[in-house]
């Protein structure tokens, strides 16, 4: 099936849940079996052909933060746009944590895949990193049980001034949450964000240089890495090899009337309504022929008159118009002036 322009898309309605847990056809490995791939071709090589297939292969999920706790009708309403994939975030597991194969069953009526779960910041007190551990394991644990794809992990930001180490230390206890998560066969996203360690371009990168490519990958938010100052196309060149799955936002900034200084000035907005170039984005994952999940995410409706399932649209809306379908199986080219190529 092509859409007018030509691209080929992805049978929609009628696509199983189970069918989509296969999307990426991303290998399920035991930490023995990861080792073993790595010290054949290489630690950096390990999951990168599924992120540099020969097509430019991206399927779209919606995250469900926009509607503030209202999980289950976030699956309904996400479902009902035709977004194949949501990501949920960690109170999913306080209300589900005893009884996964119930959510599965809803994400399942749905035909609605749990490409991520969110599951909160890693600390670098010592004093906390057990702690740390024993929830992400945990919420791994429930994501796998649930057919979910991948772990997003961010970070916390101490009250006081950064050193090297600190970056050092993030990195190393990543690495050791993601080979707890790979012997569960669940890949780990690092989620660059503002307001946190790695929220920088040189932070970023200072923190994936201290983890172990093998566990840790990069979950790629590109309106966070540009207002920390980066070029996101730049980032999807430079982290080609190790991108996860990517967050598609957009940005105001500065906020008309906002306090502060413009650093900090932002808010998020639908796509195509800020400063975020996205077809830019877009043609970078194709040049690196991209193969996976990107989840639109808006963090709450800038305008009150509206709905997250209407914000939700929009943003599907804008998609559209740039020739992509959510259901992914595209190739990305040109479609008309400006249009992505």
């Amino acid at each position: 099936m092509t859409n007018p322009i030509g691209h080929r898309i992805r049978q929609g309605p009628g696509k199983s849940a189970e069918a989509l847990r296969e999307k990426p056809d991303l290998p399920v490995h035991s930490r023995r079996e990861f080792l073993g791939v790595a010290g054949a071709v290489g630690a950096t090589a390990l999951w990168g052909d599924f992120a540099r297939a020969a097509s430019g292969d991206i399927t779209f999920g919606y995250a469900a933060i926009t509607w503030n706790g209202r999980d289950l009708d976030a699956i309904r309403e996400v479902s009902e746009l035709g977004f194949p994939g949501i990501q949920l975030r960690a109170p999913i597991v306080r209300a589900y944590g005893d009884r996964p194969a119930s959510l599965k069953e809803i994400l399942d009526r749905h035909n609605v895949v749990m490409v991520a779960l969110s599951s909160g910041g890693m600390r670098i007190d010592p004093a906390f990193e057990k702690e740390d551990l024993e929830m992400h394991t945990k919420n791994a644990r429930f994501l796998k049980e649930v057919g979910g794809l991948y772990l997003q992990a961010t970070d916390s930001r101490p009250g006081r001034d950064l050193t090297r180490d600190d970056y050092r230390r993030l990195g190393r206890v990543l690495t050791e949450l993601g080979k707890r998560t790979a012997d569960m066969g669940i890949p780990l996203g690092y989620h660059n964000h503002m307001h946190n360690i790695g929220e920088r371009p040189d932070e970023v990168r200072w923190v994936l240089d201290a983890a172990d490519p093998r566990y840790v990958k990069l979950e790629l938010d590109v309106a966070h890495y540009q207002m920390g100052g980066g070029d996101p196309v730049e980032a999807i060149r430079e982290y080609k090899d190790r991108l996860l799955f990517l967050h598609i936002k957009d940005l105001e900034t500065p906020i008309p009337a906002g306090t502060g200084g413009p650093s900090r000035s932002y808010r998020f907005v639908e796509l195509g309504r800020g400063k975020v170039d996205l077809p830019a984005v877009f043609k970078a994952l194709d040049e690196i022929k991209f193969r996976g999940w990107a989840v639109v995410e808006l963090d709450e409706v800038p305008d009150n008159a509206r709905t997250p399932k209407e914000s939700a649209q929009i943003g599907k809306t804008y998609l559209e118009g740039l020739g992509l379908s959510v259901w992914g199986n595209i190739r990305i080219r040109r479609t008309g002036p400006g249009g992505v190529r």
